[in-house]
């Protein structure tokens, strides 16, 4: 499984940093929606999911978390401690972020809106799903 993490370019002086990101220039797909988790406590794990279809860069910009990512066959951890670095998960990929430092805050860009029916929360549903794709139904960055 390749794991692809995109360092994102800041632009900063005296007066402090900044990082600008646009779609499809710095990450691979239209930006339909933004949300973040924050104040998450000690030893909660996040995720437990995967999606049909929807696209995700993970971008720790405050603190520190851990991603762990499956894709059915193996699974790698992928530590986000730089508010410039994030994480592309493509579809068909089960995520669980843990490990948040406690001023973390972990910004999700999503390719798609909220849409319950996208989501795979039970892993053995998950492990069905992955064996019935094909390639072509799995997003390639």
């Amino acid at each position: 499984m390749q794991v692809i993490k995109y360092v994102f370019q800041p632009h900063g002086d005296d007066r402090g940093q900044l990082v600008s990101l646009e779609e499809f220039k710095d990450i691979p797909f239209r930006i339909k929606r933004v949300y973040y988790m924050y104040d998450t406590g000690s030893g909660v794990v996040r995720g437990h999911h995967a999606h049909k279809s929807l696209q995700q860069i993970l971008i720790c910009i405050h603190g520190s978390c851990k991603v762990m990512l499956d894709n059915g066959k193996e699974k790698k951890t992928v530590p986000l401690e730089k508010p410039y670095e994030g994480v592309y998960v493509s579809n068909v990929m089960w995520r669980e972020m843990y490990d948040f430092s406690d001023d973390a805050v972990l910004m999700v860009l999503a390719s798609e809106l909220y849409n319950e029916e996208d989501y795979i929360r039970d892993y053995d549903e998950f492990l069905k799903f992955v064996n019935n794709c094909s390639d072509n139904e799995i997003e390639q960055v």
